[in-house]
């Protein structure tokens, strides 16, 4: 499975989610999901399985399949909480 972690231009915000989500996964003690950032525009529905972004962009992204809609990057414990939510549901967890 891979999740994209993605904001609109792709540089330090998609990164720091995507480094929140590797941490959360690894505390989790999940393995076996790659986890990589994008910008918005550079997105399309085979670059991921699921993808994550704040809900600032998320409105542009139905086009890309599933995405976890977060509150703040920066907000550990509502990421934690929506990817549990998918992982549950996917059954990785």
């Amino acid at each position: 499975m891979k999740i994209l972690a993605v904001c609109g231009s792709g540089l330090g915000s998609s990164f720091m989610l995507e480094m929140n989500v590797q941490q959360i996964l690894n505390e989790l003690g999940v393995s076996g999901i790659e986890v990589e950032h994008s910008d918005l525009s550079s997105c399309t529905p085979d670059l991921a399985d699921v993808f994550i972004a704040a809900k600032d962009i998320a409105e542009g992204m139905g086009h890309l399949g599933e995405v976890i809609v977060i509150d703040s990057i920066i907000d550990m414990d509502g990421i934690r909480t929506k990817l549990k939510e998918v992982l549950t549901q996917k059954g990785l967890l």
